[in-house]
């Protein structure tokens, strides 16, 4: 289990990489190549929506076949392939193709490793150690900042990326060669196998799922692909100071996974850990679209950093569906919770790519379009912390 937790790790180390780069890729893509700001988000759209999309055909490979070759196999051809797409790319739509490759080959990575402690540690320290391996992996999000800056000054980002499909295939294959697949859930077979839509009448899980669908994304979206063009198109900073703002939110978003996976051992409310952290999510980002450009560049990457900080949260989500699962239904019920998670991120940068597109029309500043993806991410928190805190069971006539 060690050796796996070191390589299941690294594998969530790139899929945080993938997810994060093109905020700093987007300089030399838009240079070279033409690529936008709201292609740029519209690519990391594509990477959350496929990642989302083989939410259940992974859950359903980790409850009935072997998690080690579902995220070895996937890792290697997805993400390895994807990578050498992204190298040769002459234009959006091979970026688009590349991110979706990669984003199905990341799908599996964190979920395998969700269902290893689900199944083999603690229940109550299940929490803490989703924190770890999401904070300790989360040093992808690092790498994706002021690190890549300096391979796209060094070597160029075609060089990086084939440089990355390497390093990609090897994790892949030290993932086939360590990861210990657990013991078979035992079950009554005079019972019928339990499938999706028994998960789906665990009524208590509506209201988690629907705050996985909110939660993550304005903290994934911004730094996925947002601060790189609001610090260039409003403050006029290079790639290399893009890349340095990256790193201050990458860590903040680090240091939220440690502090908020074990976080229910000192609060035991769940929904207060969640909703107090949503709340100040949303403060950050309307002081954002407040300030309207007008704050020095110092505390604007402060309010970015908060985001980045009060959005790890997931942790705490996962645990709290973690709770309603039965053990056979484990698989499927992570990467449910996973998937509107990775969902509503790939959903709300398509939307927000369109809404900022659209701004740019009537903009009176350059200011005005990134205000309205704060105002927007905002409001999306917003509903979706109402929703959470509302008792579903009257609304499902007492079942759950």
């Amino acid at each position: 289990m060690v050796k796996g937790f070191v390589w299941l790790t690294l594998a969530y180390g790139l899929s945080q990489f993938y997810r994060a780069c093109l905020a700093v890729f987007a300089p030399v893509l838009d240079a070279e190549i033409g690529l936008g700001a709201d292609q740029v988000s519209t690519a990391v759209g594509l990477w959350f929506l496929a990642f989302a999309a083989m939410q259940i055909p992974v859950g359903w490979l980790l409850d009935h076949k072997s998690p080690r070759l579902t995220a070895s196999i996937l890792l290697l051809l997805g993400g390895g392939g994807g990578a050498v797409v992204f190298g040769l790319a002459q234009g959006a739509l091979s970026i688009y193709m590349a991110m979706i490759l990669i984003g199905i080959g990341c799908s599996p990575v964190l979920m395998t490793s969700f269902y290893i402690f689900a199944r083999l540690a603690p229940r109550e320290k299940f929490g803490t150690l989703a924190g770890l391996v999401l904070g300790i992996g989360s040093l992808g999000n690092v790498l994706a900042s002021a690190p890549l800056s300096i391979a796209l000054e060094a070597i160029g980002w075609r060089a990086t990326m084939f440089v990355l499909a390497g390093v990609t295939a090897l994790v892949a294959l030290a993932l086939s060669r360590l990861v210990g697949d657990p013991p078979r859930v035992s079950r009554d077979h005079t019972q019928p196998k339990r499938k999706l839509s028994d998960l789906l009448r665990i009524y208590p899980l509506y209201p988690i799922l629907v705050i996985a669908m909110v939660a993550y994304a304005p903290g994934a979206g911004l730094r996925g692909s947002w601060i790189g063009g609001y610090l260039s198109d409003v403050y006029g900073l290079s790639s290399i100071q893009i890349g340095n703002a990256a790193i201050y939110m990458a860590i903040a978003m680090i240091l939220g996974s440690f502090v908020f996976g074990p976080a229910d051992r000192l609060i035991k409310s769940r929904k207060v850990i969640i909703g107090g952290s949503g709340i100040v999510t949303i403060i950050a980002l309307l002081t954002l679209w407040r300030s309207g450009g007008q704050w020095p560049v110092v505390p604007t990457v402060g309010l970015f950093m908060v985001v980045g900080f009060f959005t790890a949260s997931y942790p705490q989500i996962m645990n709290h569906g973690r709770t309603l699962l039965p053990e056979d239904l484990v698989g499927r019920g992570v990467t449910l919770i996973n998937l509107f998670s990775i969902g509503g991120v790939g959903v709300s940068q398509i939307i927000t790519a369109r809404l900022f597109s659209h701004a740019q029309v009537s903009a009176p500043t350059v200011v005005t379009p990134y205000g309205s993806v704060f105002v927007f991410f905002a409001v999306m928190l917003a509903i979706g912390l109402v929703i959470y805190v509302i008792d579903l069971k009257r609304f499902a006539g007492g079942r759950t």
